[in-house]
């Protein structure tokens, strides 16, 4: 067999049923094999978005995405897509052709280092030497990152070894010298995890992107439920606990909610299971939850300690770990009763409970996200962009199910949301998938509306339009006298006409009930639609906590 034969046989062996990408000559003898495979090629229209799709399908599956480029600015343009998966621990494997091996280190024609610049941003990288490497080295980047704590890999593939000829061996399993993913919780510090939390008066849970990954929803629900603890999560654990879920406070952090970021700083006792501890999330790092005790359960042993001190560390998955917790608690007490705690949290929930709400006829975005979510089942997978469009959807848009809420979190990626749902309508093609977006995120990566029309992967793009980079006018309305410094963006594009350019469909509203007309439609529809919400440039995200501030120092707009 051919390496391009057996790359593509060991993609079978894993699996793979759809693979994002674009060709070029560095890349050709792979995609002529492809085309007699049964595994289905997307073509996008930018690199990057390839990139963002095997995200979405990796979020929204559970399953690796897949994505493949060529050499050089093929390779380059993936490194967005990369860096991103790597922040928020998405597990991708992405396939980038090379010049022959011969001409590595001769400066040929789209040569780039792709090791070298990805060495930072991948939990593994490696160039294929040798045709027989290949099925070894593609068992070993699946397994590499679906385990563990998550995370992209990449295996770039010299030209001339897709076409040299060898006869292949397959290995059935794989192990990395070194590398145990599979951290069983110590039995000492669950327990002592389980006795310090019967002693907490005032216990909160902060859940993680973790949780989500390794599919610990039901057990954090468990354990809350058993302790009758209040949840917030990161922006990553939205929808690891369902937020109409009693025990829901939101999301915590910059633009969390009042409640939960008032609870912080008056809980006695935090578990926070599978996060890291943004500064996103924690704000001040030494003013965050400082008059507490702190559990911390990570599958990574670097983030125990690293941005926040744990008295009691527990390294393992957030699955493992919320078992084995729930097992030692239930051994030692029934159901706790804290009511005069969860009276204080409902006394927050009531004081808060108009956050959002709007007094006028114009469109909110507050409102928008509610009357969305009135419209779309539980099922429905929403993915943002990133800016305010994010912030409103954390905000105000309620999750129920995990991998439903599908968003960048610590790279922040413009342009992340539009491919991403694309990704996640190819991993779950019988739920809608929504995109809210913000007009300048969503002109970042528009152009996969081509690939959305030609492939039938119809999608529907909520873009709020207010003609700015709105967080970013935000911030100099608020912290620099308003003095607007690139962030206004025109009267251009239509995006109506941008659509239908296209062959999508494209909608424009000016009122609620125009708004759910349309929603209602673009969700049934077989193209992939646009709905244009024209809202005002002065529209804020509240509340808010100003950069290096702590979270006791929130915003609200009054």
């Amino acid at each position: 067999m051919t390496g391009a034969q057996i790359l593509l046989e060991a993609l079978k062996k894993e699996r793979v049923s759809v693979i994002f990408g674009l060709p070029g000559g560095a890349i050709l003898p792979v995609f002529d094999v492809l085309y007699d495979s049964d595994i289905r090629f997307v073509l996008v229209r930018h690199e990057q978005c390839a990139a963002h799709m095997a995200e979405g399908y990796a979020k929204a599956s559970g399953r690796v995405g897949v994505c493949m480029a060529t050499s050089g600015p093929g390779a380059t343009n993936l490194v967005t897509g990369i860096t991103d998966a790597y922040m928020d621990s998405v597990p991708i494997v992405a396939f980038t052709g090379q010049v022959p091996r011969a001409m590595i280190g001769k400066d040929g024609f789209q040569e780039a280092d792709i090791i070298g610049i990805t060495a930072p941003i991948t939990k593994y990288n490696v160039q294929i030497r040798s045709a027989s490497e290949i099925p070894r080295e593609v068992k070993k980047a699946f397994f590499l990152a679906s385990t563990g704590r998550t995370g992209p890999v990449l295996i770039d593939l010299p030209k001339d070894t897709q076409t040299e000829i060898t006869v292949p061996e397959f290995p059935e399993k794989i192990s990395v010298r070194g590398y145990r993913p599979d951290h069983e919780p110590h039995p000492v510090q669950v327990k002592k995890a389980a006795e310090l939390l019967l002693t907490g008066e005032k216990p909160l849970i902060l859940a993680g992107g973790g949780v989500i990954s390794s599919n610990a929803s039901p057990e954090l629900v468990t354990v809350a439920e058993h302790l009758v603890a209040p949840v917030t999560t990161s922006l990553m654990g939205k929808g690891s606990i369902p937020e109409n879920h009693p025990l829901s406070l939101g999301v915590l952090g910059m633009h969390g909610t009042r409640e939960a970021n008032k609870l912080i700083s008056e809980t006695d006792l935090l578990l926070a299971v599978g996060l890291r501890f943004s500064d996103r999330t924690a704000g001040k790092f030494d003013e965050f939850a400082c008059d507490c005790k702190i559990i911390h359960i990570d599958i990574d042993a670097a983030e125990i300690g690293k941005n926040i001190a744990a008295d009691i560390p527990l390294v393992t998955d957030a699955k493992r770990g919320l078992k084995a917790l729930h097992k030692s608690l239930t051994e030692l007490s029934s159901k706790k009763d804290n009511t005069t705690w969860m009276k204080r949290v409902q006394e927050l929930r009531d004081q808060f409970r108009s956050e959002g709400e709007v007094k006028d006829s114009n469109l909110k975005p507050p409102k928008l996200m509610k009357e969305l979510r009135s419209l779309l089942s539980p099922d429905t997978i929403v993915t943002t962009e990133v800016g305010q469009n994010q912030m409103w959807a954390s905000l105000f848009f309620k999750v129920y199910k995990p991998r439903t809420f599908l968003t960048s979190g610590g790279l922040g990626t413009m342009g992340f949301g539009f491919p991403a749902a694309i990704g996640a309508k190819m991993a779950v093609p019988n739920v809608p998938v929504v995109d809210i977006a913000g007009d300048g995120s969503f002109i970042m990566t528009e152009q996969e509306l081509a690939c959305s029309v030609t492939e039938g992967i119809p999608v529907v793009v909520l873009v709020l339009d207010n003609r700015m980079l709105g967080m970013v006018a935000q911030w100099q309305r608020l912290f620099y006298q308003r003095r607007y410094s690139g962030v206004e963006l025109g009267n251009v594009p239509d995006f109506v006409k941008l659509a239908e350019a296209y062959g999508a469909q494209g909608m424009r509203v000016q009122s609620y009930e125009e708004f759910r007309k349309a929603v209602s439609e673009a969700i049934k529809s077989e193209v992939t639609t646009v709905i244009d919400v024209p809202i005002s440039p002065e529209e804020n995200v509240f509340p808010m906590v100003p950069a290096g501030k702590g979270l006791k120092e929130t915003l609200t707009g009054e």
